[in-house]
């Protein structure tokens, strides 16, 4: 097994937000001023708690309506894998791609991301730490993205409702989903990636 040199190993602690290196017993930052620790207290637990939130909010989300169309009096909702067949089936394949890549797949890879990053800690998969790192990375970057089903869901019904077409209302899946959204991010902001090089 590959041994890592950590900032535990080496007796320093490393402030997260400017990534300056102190001595041990630090408790501040003395070049940005951020609270310091060698890991974020209770990172694992707080992360599963998150994630599994998450989880139970995304099952909802995709099942009930995104949004509901309301026109000649009667109502009709659809979910959001609703919604990207029917702008694939009117070749809308821009729009339709869009909110799969955004509703569907980056919040299920965000959490399989988070799940396998504990799951390396648990296991004390020490060999699959840098592959983690650059995953923890990368949910990090496409983090901003993953509200863009409910702007996608707002300008429609500004559109529709200003030509006067029908009436737009998001569904109930809007508020599980931006709850998902929300505990996903939470999440990944809770867990300490260092964690997975530590012995």
């Amino acid at each position: 097994m590959m041994k890592w040199k950590t900032d535990i190993s080496e007796g320093r602690v490393l402030c997260l937000s400017c990534e300056e290196l102190h001595s041990l017993g630090d408790n501040e930052c003395q070049r940005c001023g951020a609270e310091i620790y060698q890991r974020k207290p209770s990172s694992i637990a707080q992360t599963w708690g998150y994630v599994i939130a998450a989880t139970l909010f995304l099952i909802p989300a995709n099942l009930m309506p995104m949004m509901v169309v309301t026109s000649l009096g009667s109502d009709e909702g659809s979910t959001i894998m609703e919604g990207v067949i029917y702008f694939l089936s009117h070749k809308d394949y821009g729009l339709g791609l869009i909110i799969f890549i955004a509703s569907v797949a980056v919040p299920v890879f965000k959490l399989s991301v988070v799940y396998y990053l504990l799951l390396i800690v648990h296991l004390k998969q020490r060999e699959k730490a840098l592959l983690g790192l650059k995953l923890f990375h990368i949910i990090h970057i496409i983090g901003k993205w993953s509200m863009l089903d409910i702007f996608v869901v707002a300008l429609m019904v500004s559109m529709v409702q200003f030509q006067g077409l029908a009436t737009i209302q998001t569904g109930a899946a809007a508020i599980s989903f931006c709850a998902a959204v929300i505990f996903t991010i939470i999440a990944t902001e809770k867990f300490d990636p260092r964690l997975m090089f530590d012995n």
